[in-house]
């Protein structure tokens, strides 16, 4: 009978013990949680791709009626298409977009309208400059090779450009850089190319290889 009685009393002092561990768990703060865990890190660059068509047989507005599919279509690739130039007598246009790879942009195009770049340049961009609706656009190609070109050296340069540009009339509105190819594209307002070509040498000599006259898209 005693031990019945020392069972008894083991298996309630074992019941208010388990008891006591589940008000505490019950009432202790939650743990903090890991906000990491599976958050999407936005990984966009900035890439600037080249359709290269046929000379004159591109319009701006068979461009806009293209970019507006591209705009359909972007989310399914996790794209942004955010500016576009025409050059619609050499036949060729121009797109900035931010995107997680090169390839992201290219099946963004080909899904929309099957108009592929011909190439799609990974770039660093300036600080925009206040454009002017009035005035003719240029977009210009320097080519100065892999290896040749920082981030830093470009935008000393460009600073230079802007020292000289009210002298040539021109306005400096932005530039990208390839620094994997040593590309540079300036988009510039001006009277005429020579103007934009004169206010580069005198800034710092180096002249466009290319300049070609185009038209930005709305």
């Amino acid at each position: 009978m005693k031990n019945v009685f020392l069972i008894l009393l083991a298996v309630i002092a074992s019941y208010f013990s388990c008891s006591s561990k589940l008000d505490q768990s019950a009432n202790a703060p939650d743990k903090p949680k890991d906000i990491s865990q599976g958050k999407k890190q936005d990984s966009k660059k900035l890439f600037l791709d080249v359709h290269n068509l046929e000379p004159g047989k591109v319009s701006l507005e068979a461009v806009a009626e293209a970019h507006q599919k591209d705009l359909i279509t972007q989310g399914s690739f996790d794209v942004n298409f955010t500016r576009y130039w025409v050059d619609e007598e050499g036949g060729k246009v121009y797109c900035l977009v931010e995107a997680p790879d090169s390839a992201s942009v290219y099946h963004s195009h080909k899904q929309a309208h099957g108009l592929v770049p011909d190439l799609v340049e990974q770039v660093t961009s300036g600080q925009n400059a206040t454009s002017s609706i009035n005035r003719t656009l240029f977009l210009d190609v320097h080519e100065l090779g892999a290896g040749n070109v920082t981030a830093s050296g470009v935008a000393a340069a460009h600073a230079r450009d802007l020292a000289v540009q009210d002298k040539h009339d021109v306005n400096f509105v932005n530039y990208w850089v390839d620094l994997k190819t040593g590309t540079i594209r300036c988009l510039v307002e001006a009277k005429d190319e020579q103007a934009l070509i004169n206010a580069h040498k005198e800034a710092h000599g180096l002249v466009p290889i290319k300049v070609s006259k185009v038209k930005e898209g709305k």
